[in-house]
């Protein structure tokens, strides 16, 4: 296993038991996100770095129960915690690497990745193995319930122009690795970015 994999699990390993309770009023924002991936009753979709997985009852309402719902983390502990807060009953969940998806080629509809893109150690191959997951024309949403802003000033630090998660840096990292990006929302309050799945 990589460092970069090591200090991922170690650095949310040791927050999993009270994440939630750090950030207990995310749950709009995160059900409103999910609803701008216009997903539908039956569609399939990965909450890709899942966590303790916050999004994944809004990703099942959104889905019904013919849809499939599957929450992939690198992190044991965070999966537990999920499992502790009964969000297990709301999607599958899995203990695996988002560089190297159990999931066959354009077995889904969309990707829904909460606070994913700066833990990627590799981003455009990365960002590759997801599109190979989903079919053309699925939809992928890179999402932060606040935006870089507030979120750098939340840890201390200053944005530098090379953040991933810039725009100038982002679309071209998407349209890279199969995604074309259709919409891009960084203010206080969210960050949102949401991509098309090329043909």
């Amino acid at each position: 296993m990589s460092d970069d994999h090591t200090h991922v699990q170690e650095f949310f390993g040791a927050r999993a038991a009270d994440w939630d309770t750090r950030f207990p009023d995310d749950g709009p924002v995160y059900a409103a996100a999910v609803a701008e991936l216009g997903l539908r009753e039956g569609s399939r979709v990965l909450d890709a770095g899942c966590g303790t997985g916050r999004a994944l009852t809004p990703l099942r309402a959104a889905v019904g129960p013919s849809g499939v719902v599957v929450g992939v983390d690198l992190t044991a502990a965070m999966l537990q915690a999920a499992v502790r807060a009964a969000r297990d009953r709301a999607g599958r969940l899995l203990l695996a690497d988002v560089a190297a998806l159990p999931l066959r080629d354009e077995a889904l509809d969309a990707v829904f990745a909460a606070g994913l893109v700066a833990h990627l150690p590799h981003p455009a191959e990365n960002l590759r193995e997801l599109a190979r997951v989903v079919r053309p024309g699925g939809v992928l949403a890179l999402f932060h319930p606040i935006g870089r802003a507030a979120l750098a000033a939340r840890q201390g630090r200053q944005i530098t122009p090379e953040d991933l998660r810039a725009e100038p840096n982002l679309r071209p990292l998407l349209a890279g690795s199969g995604w074309r990006m259709t919409s891009y929302v960084d203010e206080d309050a969210r960050f949102l970015a949401l991509a098309v799945r090329e043909g």
